[in-house]
């Protein structure tokens, strides 16, 4: 066990993660290896990702923000058919994030496409980690308006927030040079919605946030995921320290605080004490028995 890398050497590794580091730069930092840092990676975004499925359940909540963020794996969708022995899930990749508009608690998270089907489980996995009925605002994707329908029914207060959009001005353009918002419209789809809060403010703010703490987020570097699984426990890490660890800015506390999911403020420790917790332990070694011929 002498090569297992101690508590305070996980913690910082883990806590340049989820600073936006990307793994090439925590080697370096910290002289620990590629492989040793991807390995914990993997196992701390299982012990995240097992932790929030287990506890981030009956939230109360009054309007739930939802939105998908776009980053993509091994190679963009447009080079997947060129690309040399491209992986599974490369391409395209959409994370989709629903937020509490008043604690800022992330209540579901899925990782997969932009289709019906992944909206489906999205929604369904948000229906189930609610205690009550909510005010849902999303975009104006039309895969949220069958998924919405089949796990919430009339159940929920539910519109969109359809953007409209013009072309980009001259002065703006380039590679990622958004289109234009020239106006928003607010749809009411089922139930009786407040006006006033139909908005995908928050959770769009929390995008930039997802993108500024996660390496594989950033746009125009080669730190983007090589495999979707291991993008997968990038994201299930970076929803753990951002719920219970990270304190935020405007709440002066965690959004499980909030959101009364935790009554105390994690350390990046508490983390690695989720790592260590599910890890096998050590068998104990039987009498040695000297062999005869």
């Amino acid at each position: 066990m002498a090569n297992v890398l101690s508590h305070q050497t996980r913690s910082q590794i883990l806590h340049l993660l989820c600073e936006g580091q990307s793994i090439r730069a925590v080697t370096r930092l910290t002289g620990v290896s590629k492989n040793t840092v991807t390995k914990l990676l993997i196992d701390a975004g299982k012990a995240c990702w097992a932790y929030h499925d287990a506890n981030v359940r009956d939230v109360t909540a009054k309007r739930v923000q939802v939105d998908e963020i776009w980053t993509f794996t091994y190679a963009k969708q447009k080079n997947v058919a060129t690309a040399k022995a491209a992986p599974d899930g490369a391409g395209d990749t959409w994370t989709w994030t629903a937020l509490d508009a008043d604690s800022k608690l992330i209540v579901s998270y899925f990782i997969g496409g932009r289709d019906g089907e992944c909206a489906m489980w999205f929604i369904d996995d948000l229906r189930a980690r609610l205690a009550n009925r909510v005010q849902l605002t999303s975009d104006g994707h039309k895969a949220y308006l069958e998924a919405v329908e089949g796990a919430f029914g009339s159940d929920i207060d539910y519109a969109q927030l359809i953007k409209i959009y013009g072309a980009a001005p001259e002065s703006a353009k380039g590679r990622y040079s958004p289109a234009e918002c020239t106006g928003a419209k607010k749809k009411a789809v089922e139930g009786d919605p407040d006006p006033k809060h139909i908005s995908t403010s928050y959770v769009e703010r929390n995008n930039l946030t997802m993108r500024m703490h996660m390496r594989r987020f950033t746009r125009l570097t080669n730190a983007f995921s090589k495999k979707v699984e291991n993008h997968a426990y990038a994201v299930a890490l970076h929803m753990t320290y951002y719920n219970f660890v990270r304190i935020h800015s405007k709440l002066r506390m965690t959004p499980a605080m909030a959101a009364g999911v935790s009554d105390r403020l994690w350390e990046i420790g508490d983390i690695v004490k989720l790592v260590e917790g599910s890890e096998p332990k050590p068998s104990k070694r039987g009498p040695y028995t000297k062999k005869t011929s």
